[in-house]
């Protein structure tokens, strides 16, 4: 008998009797793929208690009787990725590590083994490699790796009969796309086939306390191929940014049940692998231009860790019907409301201009208090007048021109005064009492007329 289809949406979880090219729950679009209908259990049949059949009987607790003690967190041996952690891996956890390939997932995960193969023992589980390219790879990246276990499977059962013989402390998956489980017909890298074998190692870190990473790839909208119930099961979520021919890389946290979720961990692709970038602003701002118009300083806060980033901006007259509108690691609606406020309340005609941004170093800036940067980078770019180099700017600009108070200006100020600058350009009204660091020059406006005034 021929087994009944269903269809499934990646993106909500949803099941449709049919396909169709838009999801009727959460109305994305081409999320909608086929798998085998789960066989029902006949009626009639009695269901057997844990206890008839070997398993332990879990009964509900009240929350008084429930123990509670603090996350036993080590540490991975990099810095940086302990902070987006953090502070530490928690034991028993599953964490999804996912970027685009050669962004150096596989790389982060062998250079950690190298220290935590010294506290405990690690068992490296590759679908894509054998066991001599992971073992060259490993000596190219200097890991010594004793205590360190390797193999090459992509049958989780098999992966399972080798951690429950093995006991390791650590458990790493490259990736979870070449897994298949056995009872489950569809192929590798399936919506069924990454939330079953998800499933069995969520299961296997929470039921043996094995701290569990995950490798997956991402797709081309850049979120991790497979179902997105997916980012939901496991515990942490980390990302992989940026592209493949810059040597900076930024590993963000979409989600962390141990930890926040705005912590960023920098680190620089070297011929001997990843290196880590403690001081990442210093880092971003070597080889900026002096006395080139359309570029402009700006401090965002990256979890608890002030960042400078430099946003360039490039306006030239237009030879098209349609003026292009090009925004790299700026986000694009944002931009644009930032031209049309530019255009009505600074008095720039920017309709017959080609205007592009682009944020330094491969930062995605989400936060509200680059538009200031961002608006004085465009304006310097159209007027052909530099911003000041001695110069930064902070603030989040209003539908009228207004420009309103950013959170932890203070800090922000003292990192923008520990990297050189003496000058820096921020909203009137600022909430609380502000300490200006020593040396560093306020100039404090009300709106975009006024800060233009100022500098340009």
């Amino acid at each position: 008998m021929k087994s009944k289809i269903l269809f499934y949406c990646t993106e909500c979880g949803n099941e449709t009797p049919k396909w169709q090219g838009k999801c009727p729950a959460c109305g994305a679009w081409n999320t909608i793929v086929e798998r085998p209908a789960e066989k029902a259990v006949k009626k009639g049949l009695v269901r057997q208690t844990g206890s008839a059949l070997g398993v332990a009987v879990h009964r509900a607790k009240a929350m008084s009787e429930v123990e509670t003690t603090d996350e036993l967190r080590f540490l991975t041996g990099m810095g940086e990725l302990d902070r987006v952690l953090g502070g530490g891996a928690v034991k028993g956890s599953l964490v999804l590590v996912g970027g685009a390939p050669g962004i150096g997932k596989s790389t982060l995960m062998l250079q950690i083994c190298d220290h935590l193969c010294r506290v405990a023992k690690v068992l490296y589980v590759s679908g894509e490699e054998s066991e001599r390219q992971i073992k060259l790879r490993a000596e190219r990246l200097k890991v010594k790796g004793e205590g360190m276990h390797l193999l090459s499977e992509t049958d989780l059962g098999n992966v399972l009969d080798a951690v429950h013989t093995l006991q390791p402390d650590v458990l790493i998956v490259d990736s979870i796309q070449t897994l298949y489980h056995g009872d489950i017909t569809a192929s590798p890298g399936s919506v069924s086939q990454v939330k079953e074998c998800t499933m069995a190692l969520m299961q296997l870190a929470k039921g043996e306390g094995i701290t569990v990473f995950v490798i997956g790839h991402v797709n081309k909208e850049g979120s991790i191929a497979g179902p997105k119930v997916l980012e939901h099961m496991v515990d942490c979520v980390l990302y992989f940014e940026g592209e493949r021919h810059m040597a900076y890389r930024i590993l963000r946290a979409a989600k962390n049940r141990f930890g926040a979720t705005n912590e960023i961990g920098v680190f620089e692709m070297e011929d001997g692998g990843l290196a880590e970038v403690p001081n990442p602003s210093e880092t971003l701002l070597a080889g900026r231009p002096e006395g080139a118009p359309g570029t402009c300083v700006t401090c965002v806060m990256e979890g608890v860790r002030p960042v400078l980033a430099e946003i360039q901006a490039l306006v030239v007259p237009s030879s098209l019907g349609n003026p292009r509108r090009v925004s790299n690691g700026f986000d694009y609606n944002r931009a644009m409301l930032l031209l049309a406020v530019l255009e009505k309340r600074g008095g720039l005609i920017l309709g017959g201009c080609d205007a592009y941004f682009n944020v330094i170093g491969g930062l995605s800036l989400d936060e509200p208090a680059a538009d200031l940067a961002a608006m004085l980078a465009v304006a310097s770019s159209f007027r052909d007048k530099p911003v000041p180099s001695d110069l930064a700017a902070i603030g989040e600009v209003g539908l009228t021109g207004e420009l309103r108070s950013v959170n932890n200006l203070g800090q922000r100020l003292s990192e923008i005064r520990r990297l050189g600058f003496s000058k820096c350009l921020a909203p009137k009204r600022v909430q609380g009492k502000l300490q200006v660091p020593e040396g560093l020059e306020l100039i404090q406006v009300a709106n975009i007329r006024e800060a233009l005034a100022a500098l340009l």
